[in-house]
């Protein structure tokens, strides 16, 4: 059984997908790009700032499926400039300290000029 996941604390989706899907005890989050769901706007500019309103994105949406940072096992994270990689490593650690399995790739741009994306995989509390 599949129970999609919605939440007024994390971006609307913007197209035909859904925030996550719970499934068989799993939970699958679409991409998190730095929006802030009361304005729906990217506010910050910095890899950090922007970082900091995914994860907090991210936490929404695994809180609304019955679930937390603290049980992610993979996440796969994009970012629109490698080098920003240690500024990004930087915040990161901090939220996730259970350290889950991670892939984290350059890629060419991301939605409204974003410098951050990230989905996840959880499991269910």
């Amino acid at each position: 059984m599949k129970i999609t996941v919605e939440t007024t604390n994390a971006p609307a989706a913007i197209g035909p997908y859904s925030q996550a899907i719970v499934a068989n005890g799993l939970i699958y989050t679409s991409g998190q790009i730095p929006v802030n769901p009361l304005t729906g706007e990217i506010e910050s500019e910095t890899i950090e700032g922007q970082t900091r309103q995914v994860i907090e994105n991210l936490s929404s949406v695994l809180e609304a499926a019955g679930s937390g940072l603290d049980r992610v096992i993979k996440t796969t994270c994009f970012l629109k400039n490698i080098n920003d990689f240690a500024s990004f490593n930087k915040v990161y650690a901090g939220f996730f300290s259970e350290k889950p399995a991670r892939s984290c790739v350059e890629v060419s741009a991301l939605p409204k000029g974003a410098l951050v994306e990230i989905e996840v995989i959880a499991e269910v509390q």
